[in-house]
């Protein structure tokens, strides 16, 4: 493992999964305790949009993500808690336009979008120093505000109607928390890709579940093994010459499946 440092490319991508597993690790315990995976891809998938829309104005398609992402995450919040259409069907709706959108602004775009599939299934060791910096931003971002509200996040993730008795904005810290899941899926989308986001939205959070009930714990927890996950998978990537984004989801798959399994046995 130490031996591949001395590429600059490889140091670029440590750092990004690192990055990647801090926000990841923080935000996916909130997405399983809360139930809200399904929302959370809905999220991912619509993010799509953005892409397209950056290759169309022709600039950086994580600038064109971030904004497009958080409007995503937002309406279907609001459709999901405002109108008498099914969360799931909403969620299902608005998932559906934003890749639409994306594929029609690529379509728009003059010439080949040379680097799309990197965007859909990841593309970890093509991280640049700009992205670097983007995801330090968004990071930051990401810890500030759920170290200032993490009493009411705590709140409104395990019991949400004694939070509203309580007096808290449950609406709006909700649509905070799904703005903040909108933008760990722009972290996350240069790891594993728009397509592959989910997995490591849930899997490090799910398996640090089983160990540990306490928040704090599981976010901690949680980031560990998603670090565990990105670096055993990125060098597994290295030594088979396999795409590094699938091979970080079918490695962690493979360790929460076994993991689980010797739980129940014990």
């Amino acid at each position: 493992m130490i031996g591949i440092l001395q590429y600059e490319f490889m140091r670029n991508a440590l750092i990004a999964a690192l990055l990647a597993s801090i926000a990841c690790g923080i935000i996916g315990v909130y997405v399983v305790i809360r139930r809200i995976v399904f929302i959370s891809g809905g999220i991912a998938h619509a993010a799509f949009g953005g892409i397209g829309l950056g290759y169309f104005l022709g600039v950086d398609p994580i600038l064109g993500v971030v904004p497009f992402s958080i409007a995503s995450a937002l309406s279907m919040g609001v459709v999901g808690r405002r109108t008498k259409i099914p969360e799931d069907t909403s969620i299902g709706i608005l998932w559906a336009i934003g890749m639409a959108l994306g594929i029609i602004f690529i379509g728009f775009t003059p010439g080949y979008a040379p680097d799309l599939f990197g965007y859909l299934f990841g593309s970890i060791l093509t991280v640049s120093t700009s992205n670097i910096i983007t995801m330090l931003i968004l990071n930051a971002a990401i810890i500030m505000i759920v170290i200032a509200l993490y009493r009411e996040f705590q709140a409104i993730s395990f019991d949400e109607e004694y939070a509203k008795a309580m007096g808290l904005p449950t609406e709006r810290l909700y649509l905070l928390l799904l703005c903040l899941i909108a933008l760990t899926v722009v972290l996350l989308i240069r790891v594993v890709g728009v397509i592959l986001v989910i997995s490591l939205l849930t899997i490090p959070a799910a398996l640090s579940k089983q160990f540990s009930h306490r928040l704090s714990s599981m976010m901690l927890l949680s980031i560990c093994i998603c670090a565990f996950f990105t670096f055993g998978g990125l060098w597994l990537s290295y030594i088979f010459d396999l795409p590094s984004g699938a091979t970080i989801v079918l490695f962690s798959g493979t360790i929460f499946i076994i993991t689980s399994l010797l739980y129940r046995l014990r």
